[in-house]
């Protein structure tokens, strides 16, 4: 006997859902089955895009399938992030996520082709990092005192790099310019080896960045470290005084990375996607390779690293606001 149409659309209806969970729960009860796209925000070179390749690696020997870093720089981080939000949710796709690209450019742009909250699905934070002062050796200034001094006396003279509007490393300047009482003039670039590039060759005065692009150079004496913005010295650099210490009196800027996916992947996936992580940031030999960086190597539940990301959101809504940098 034929089932009337509207019968036939009913059960379809009452049936798809369920067809769609088993298919999901195939997936990832066989995942990964094929190969994996880790997307970094930043252009290659700079902390962000070797701890990226160093994730992916960990990843693809651990889970047996290649994982394919894809830089995807620009736009404050906003190319990379709306890419993966529209990303299918079957954990194909993952990405390193930054305080600068999650939580600033959020608060920055008034328009974005995607919802942070709602579109992303974070896994785990990685690690927290300090940034490090650095100046071209042409700079006449020995000590962060000393900056402040020259840049005071030519307002708007001296240069600094960042990787981009609202990035950390600007809100280390601007921080630090509304702190100190002193004017510099912004150069931004889309990742950290034009900055540095430029930095080297003495095109750009300074730069706010992290350790691991910025502290071989000032080793060497092709740049020179001034101070860290973190609350105290670092294991990285004991002899190298915090700005807070050197005249900025309660001066701290620190941010954080984490590995995200595209909201809808099952809950099986990120599981194992984040016990491989913690996995790798307790590793020995993770931790000799970024020891001379001065990161803090971390992990968290995927829940855990959410509310970290919702209760930011309006505390530098409130910062921005305060240093003065508008909203696109």
């Amino acid at each position: 006997m034929n089932k009337p149409p509207f019968f036939a659309a009913v059960l379809f209806c009452a049936l798809a859902p369920a067809a769609s969970m088993t298919y999901a729960q195939a997936g990832a009860s066989d995942y990964p089955s094929r190969p994996i796209r880790m997307i970094v925000p930043l252009s290659p070179g700079g902390l962000v895009d070797t701890f990226g390749r160093t994730v992916a690696q960990h990843l693809s020997d651990r889970m047996g399938q290649p994982v394919v870093v894809e830089n995807r720089p620009g736009a404050s981080q906003a190319i990379a992030l709306e890419a993966q939000s529209r990303a299918a949710p079957d954990g194909y796709t993952l990405s390193m996520a930054t305080q600068s690209g999650v939580v600033s450019t959020t608060v920055l742009r008034k328009t974005l082709p995607y919802d942070a909250l709602r579109d992303l699905a974070p896994i785990s934070l990685l690690f927290e990092s300090p940034l490090y002062l650095v100046v071209h050796p042409t700079v006449p200034a020995n000590s962060i005192a000393e900056l402040i001094k020259l840049a005071r006396a030519q307002p708007g003279k001296l240069t600094f790099a960042t990787i981009g509007t609202g990035t950390a490393p600007h809100i280390g300047a601007a921080v630090f310019m509304k702190m100190a009482g002193v004017e510099l003039t912004h150069v931004p670039y889309k990742g950290s080896a034009g900055a540095l590039t430029d930095l080297l060759s003495g095109q750009v005065n300074m730069m706010f960045e992290g350790g691991v692009s910025s502290l071989p150079p000032a080793r060497s004496g092709k740049l020179r470290a001034l101070g860290t913005t973190a609350a105290k010295r670092t294991g990285a650099m004991p002899d190298l005084p915090t700005i807070a210490e050197s005249g900025v009196a309660g001066y701290e800027v620190n941010t954080w990375f984490g590995l995200i996916t595209s909201a809808g992947v099952p809950r099986t996936i990120i599981d194992r996607l984040g016990r491989e992580a913690a996995e790798m940031v307790k590793l020995p030999a993770t931790r000799e390779k970024f020891r001379a960086a001065g990161i803090e190597l971390m992990s968290s539940t995927p829940e855990a690293f959410a509310q970290r990301i919702r209760a930011e959101i309006p505390q530098w809504t409130k910062i921005m606001r305060d240093i003065g940098i508008p909203t696109e």
